[in-house]
């Protein structure tokens, strides 16, 4: 069972920002707040009570990421090297048994993201819970961004990307992991639309 502040929060804000035009997008506005703090705030929020430290893994700008209140690192690896430098970086400085992992540019994410994944992970006694959702084709397809690890799966990631992996999938694939739907009547099917383009976080604010 996974109980109150067991959870320590990632907001990964690090990418390139290549298909906005190489822009930090965690620094890109919504509804007149930088995504990053957005999510910040909406992950300060959760229910569940199961969220304790928030931290942020961003590459640069690092003052402007400070400015938001929380802790921020920089990946442990070199060059840009995907979200699971993220994954890696979080787990390092995670202090809890559990991180959550959760990209900048999707501001409309459950506000029941930790407690169902949280649900999940403890029913099934798995090492690591991902979110799926249905998309905009009607097919439901997971979320690898947004996941709860097992703290103690630092040791297998570590040796994954010593090895040249950066897929999510390709190590998720390697633990015992446990896939959760958001696909009720009341989950909102915009939830895990992620902004790739100015154009896309503009249409998220109005819809």
């Amino acid at each position: 069972m996974i109980n109150a502040h067991d959870i320590t929060a990632l907001v990964l804000a690090g990418g390139r920002g290549t298909r906005m035009g190489g822009v930090d997008k965690g620094l890109q506005t919504f509804n007149g707040t930088p995504l990053a703090l957005h999510t910040l705030l909406r992950l300060q929020m959760q229910q569940g009570d199961l969220i304790g430290e928030v931290m942020i893994n961003a590459n640069r700008n690092l003052a402007a990421y400070e400015a938001f209140g929380a802790p921020v690192w920089p990946d442990s690896l070199p060059d840009y090297a995907g979200p699971l430098a993220g994954f890696m970086t979080g787990l390092e400085r995670c202090e809890t048994p559990f991180l959550m992992t959760v990209p900048c540019d999707t501001p409309l994410f459950p506000p029941d993201l930790a407690v169902r994944l949280a649900d999940a992970l403890g029913r099934e006694n798995a090492d690591i819970a991902m979110a799926a959702a249905r998309e905009e084709d009607g097919q439901i397809r997971t979320q690898p961004v947004f996941c709860l690890l097992r703290a103690e799966l630092l040791e297998s990631l570590v040796a994954f990307t010593h090895e040249g992996g950066r897929k999510i999938d390709r190590w998720t694939a390697l633990n015992k992991t446990v896939t959760v739907p958001f696909d009720q009547p009341n989950d909102d099917p915009r939830a895990f639309f992620n902004a790739n383009t100015l154009a896309e976080l503009h249409s998220l604010e109005t819809r």
